[in-house]
């Protein structure tokens, strides 16, 4: 597992805009930290491509090219992402990582991975940009390849190293990128390409001693460090809860969400202030560890204490090329994809598919950060929808089959005459309550016999708002003026007692609520009215 931890560590340190040596101690921190806290027995933690354009996006724009103001930013993001983590831990708000579903998850993941792929492209091509944005930096990039500015040396040994990682990826044995960086970093140190060839290499691990430091920054810088680090938190916790879960069921164990969000936040804690920055679990480095037999948080404390013995040797990897570490990332972002499926939410779900294209074009457009927020926002859209428009129904009673059935799917099923039967697959909220009064007064006005009763069958309202019970009191009001009782069937008592807080069980009396749709139409069809006996029909 050392072999993979390192190469990676530095990889990603340089793909968030640090120098590599601190993906060291964003390798070397959270691995001891996490085995303290942290409830997985095997969950590698470390600096991660999903995290790299996210810290890239606040250190670059604030830092440029500046080393001890990009580690203080970076390692910033890192405290803020930790105390994020810990205090929803602590909280036990573990759950709130589930708002985002599946096809959001994967647009999203897909959009970081386009744009992984295009910030460490001019690397593999030998060449530089400013960068503006993903979609812009690629067509600088075909630009700046077109006006012959590639360096083809460079461009082979970063394909050639990208090839043996994604040939061997699938051995298990086999330390994939540990083979392909030595031999890239052999061939360039031993033609001494760095000179012969303008190839651009890592050169000696320097840059802050291992020690703790407070991350200060400019008070001008505190927002958007702020606003990336809960942007961090978002994504590593959900990557981390999804991998712990996932392996964790492959041995039955079981993973509190809250102790892996402490854990977590405890391990992002120490990065930041030990000169790391934002780290998450790795889907491409646990497996390693469980190859290798990890059966518990002692191989990870194994393999921190194995980096840091690498830094009493900073020589070691200076004929590293930056093509070989921009084909070690590249290489991650391509396992980040999620294609397979997707393909199978667009057969079954389109308007899931859809909702995940918007949000990987966010991120590929717009960047990482403004992507995450796009996500959110859609999560929530996604979230309210089914409940802001409803499903409803008018029930009736089919033959041959238990209860009462939406008539548009049995058209044969018969209502009771003077009686109708709403049922709202919706709790009832601010945003769908004039919706709901509509449509039940719709469904009366429609009705061919005069209407004496209207039952609400109310088991999936699971809750009510203020500004549903004050619709509800106005649409009692209206149908009492037509001469129509307003009732319930179903009705759960929590959502009872709400009413009674709004003064409203009593104004439609408890002889009202049926316990069933089946007593409402039993007790309603017995009762003397002005009008004939009702019969079904």
């Amino acid at each position: 597992m050392s072999t993979v931890l390192v190469p990676v560590g530095i990889a990603y340190a340089t793909a968030s805009g640090v120098l590599g040596i601190y993906g060291l101690y964003a390798t070397i921190v959270p691995l001891l930290v996490y085995a303290v806290f942290g409830p997985s027995r095997i969950l590698v933690l470390g600096p991660d491509s999903s995290l790299a354009t996210v810290i890239l996006g606040v250190v670059l724009p604030l830092a440029g090219k500046d080393p001890d103001r990009s580690i203080a930013l970076a390692s910033m993001m890192a405290v803020v992402s930790g105390m994020v983590c810990i205090l929803t831990g602590t909280a036990r708000l573990g759950f709130v990582t589930e708002l985002l579903s599946k096809p959001i998850r994967y647009g999203y993941m897909n959009g970081i991975a386009v744009t992984i792929l295009i910030s460490q492209m001019p690397k593999l091509f030998g060449f530089s940009i400013e960068s503006s944005g993903p979609m812009r930096d690629l067509w600088a990039i075909g630009r700046a390849i077109q006006a012959g500015k590639a360096n083809w040396t460079v461009f082979a040994i970063g394909a050639g190293t990208l090839a043996v990682i994604l040939l061997l990826k699938s051995t298990k044995h086999v330390p994939g990128v540990l083979i392909a960086v030595v031999g890239a970093t052999i061939i360039v140190g031993g033609l001494n390409l760095a000179r012969r060839a303008d190839v651009s290499v890592l050169g000696p691990l320097s840059g802050e001693l291992l020690r703790f430091k407070i991350p200060w920054i400019p008070i001008t810088d505190v927002i958007p460090v702020v606003i990336g680090g809960c942007a961090v938190a978002l994504v590593s916790f959900a990557d981390t809860s999804v991998l712990s879960r996932a392996y964790a069921s492959r041995i039955g164990d079981y993973v509190d969400p809250n102790q892996e969000m402490v854990g977590l936040g405890a391990a992002n804690l120490a990065a930041g202030f030990f000169c790391g920055f934002p780290i998450s679990s790795s889907s491409s480095r646990t497996p390693v560890a469980e190859a290798a037999g990890a059966r518990t948080q002692l191989a990870g404390v194994v393999g921190a204490v194995c980096v840091a013995l690498l830094l009493l040797a900073p020589n070691l990897l200076k004929d590293l090329p930056m093509a070989a570490l921009a084909a070690v990332v590249i290489a991650s972002a391509i396992g980040l994809f999620e294609v397979t499926d997707l393909v199978r939410i667009f057969h079954i779900q389109r308007w899931e598919f859809w909702l995940s294209i918007v949000c990987l074009v966010g991120v590929a457009v717009f960047g990482a950060i403004p992507g995450i927020g796009l996500a959110i926002m859609v999560a929530v859209i996604e979230f309210l929808w089914d409940g802001w428009r409803p499903y409803s129904a008018v029930l009736g009673r089919v033959e041959g089959i238990e209860g009462y059935h939406d008539i548009t799917r049995y058209p044969d099923a018969r209502q009771t005459p003077g009686l109708v039967l709403i049922r709202w697959d919706a709790p009832l909220f601010f945003a769908n309550a004039e919706l709901f009064k509509r449509r039940v007064l719709e469904e009366v006005a429609r009705s061919p016999v005069r209407v004496r009763w209207l039952i609400i069958a109310a088991e999936p309202i699971t809750s009510i708002d203020v500004t549903a019970a004050d619709a509800l009191d106005e649409l009692d009001r209206t149908l009492h003026a037509s001469g129509v009782k307003l009732g319930f069937a179903e009705m759960k008592d929590p959502v009872k007692d709400k009413l009674k807080r709004f003064g409203l069980f009593d104004q439609f009396g408890e002889e009202f609520f049926f316990p069933t749709v089946s007593a409402a139409v039993k007790v309603l069809s017995a009762r003397p009215t002005e009008n004939p006996p009702l019969t079904m029909r």
